[in-house]
């Protein structure tokens, strides 16, 4: 029988049970570390991830790489083939290739399965803010919508997606080459904690600079309760780099200020992680905007 299935990849940051709860398809990206090369499936099948924030603490250094068209056709080709139509959600265009890759592979694929679709939306988002609005567009598939209709909700809801997040050191980001080493040493001088955001055209842009690492995450609730939207109706995602106590009681410091209805708790992945380091932790949740 005929039907929609969501797919996404593994920068979604969804765990197993998430992503068997919605039956979806997840592609992994993948990263090299040591001369080894790994695909970050949700059931971390390949690398744990305890394991690789370990790894970042012992100073080794990760590197990502994006989905080729190739892959993107060896994963949705299976799925057409069934005869079921496709919704794809991708890691944001400004921070990888991935989402072009899946744009060619779609192209492609159109002519040879003309009775299918294939849709495929930039979700300009990163993380688990990815993996909310994978999960929003669920919910709204169980409504009984079409692939078309489903897809229209994500475009028309993706830029109320809010993506905060501070780093618990700058490290990571120095060498992964997202800062420089004149910066990571001055702002490690200065204890400076940086507070992040995903801007509207999907990239990652500093918000503020908060010097201590309570003080960031007073500020990062702060900014929370400032622009959410019906917290008594929603369900926030916060994820951490290997720090899950710690981002409960940023939770709890939500919960308190904000009322909110239901926080899940889910580690960054690898994919984000890499850059991001271990101690980041990240807040994900429907604002009046971002």
């Amino acid at each position: 029988m005929k039907r929609m299935i969501i797919a996404t990849d593994s920068c979604s940051d969804l765990s197993a049970q998430q992503v068997e709860s919605m039956d979806l398809k997840v592609i992994p990206l993948s990263l090299e570390m040591e001369g080894k090369t790994y695909f970050h499936h949700p059931d971390e099948r390949e690398l744990e991830i305890k394991g690789f924030y370990q790894s970042l603490r012992e100073k080794k250094v990760a590197v990502t790489s994006l989905i080729n068209v190739g892959q993107f056709l060896d994963f949705f080709e299976p799925i057409l083939k069934e005869g079921h139509d496709i919704l794809y959600i991708g890691f944001s265009s400004a921070l990888s290739g991935t989402f072009q890759s899946a744009q060619i592979a779609a192209r492609e694929l159109k002519d040879k399965y003309p009775d299918q679709k294939l849709l495929t939306v930039d979700s300009l988002s990163a993380s688990a803010g990815q993996g909310l609005l994978v999960w929003k567009a669920y919910e709204e598939s169980r409504k009984g919508l079409s692939i078309e209709e489903v897809a229209r909700f994500v475009e028309e809801t993706k830029l109320k997606i809010c993506h905060l997040f501070t780093v618990a050191e700058l490290g990571t980001l120095k060498r992964g080459g997202r800062l420089s080493s004149t910066a990571a040493f001055a702002g490690t001088l200065l204890k400076v904690k940086p507070i992040l955001h995903v801007s509207d055209e999907g990239k990652l842009v500093p918000l503020i600079k908060v010097r201590g690492r309570k003080s960031s995450l007073a500020k990062m609730v702060e900014l929370i309760t400032e622009c959410i939207e019906r917290p008594e109706d929603q369900t926030m995602i916060i994820s951490h780099g290997d720090c899950l106590e710690e981002a409960q009681q940023v939770g709890d410091m939500i919960k308190e200020q904000t009322g909110v209805k239901e926080i899940i708790y889910n580690p960054i992945g690898p994919i984000i992680g890499a850059h991001s380091g271990p101690g980041t932790i990240a807040v994900f949740f429907k604002g009046k905007k971002r």
